[in-house]
């Protein structure tokens, strides 16, 4: 990138002598800096495109990270886990007090 964005301004100064006419000149010039321009944006493009694979391979190969988080998430669907078996044992319990009590009532009713 540097090299190429070094020719173009070399290319950009104006120069008096030459063999070519100035127009011809002119042309030429303005041709090599197009194709320079688009080698920047080449290396530009090949740049970004390293760096995001670079990203990518360690978001995909960071094996402690990846370890932790999954850890955490088992420990926290654990801890769901046993308090929502705690609240389920206590309806249950809760919930045989209350048909014990409406048992006792119907049978214990003179309306039977």
């Amino acid at each position: 990138m540097y090299d190429n964005f070094t020719e173009i301004i070399r290319l950009a100064r104006i120069e008096e002598d030459g063999q070519l006419l100035r127009p011809t000149q002119i042309d030429q010039d303005n041709y090599e800096m197009q194709v320079r321009a688009a080698n920047i944006v080449k290396a530009g493009e090949s740049l970004m495109k390293l760096v995001s694979d670079l990203k990518q391979f360690l978001i995909l190969n960071d094996f402690p990270s990846v370890n932790e988080a999954i850890s955490h998430n088992a420990k926290m669907y654990k801890e769901n886990q046993i308090n929502i078996d705690m609240k389920l044992m206590k309806l249950r319990d809760e919930m045989a007090a209350d048909l014990y009590e409406l048992e006792d009532e119907y049978y214990s009713s003179l309306y039977k």
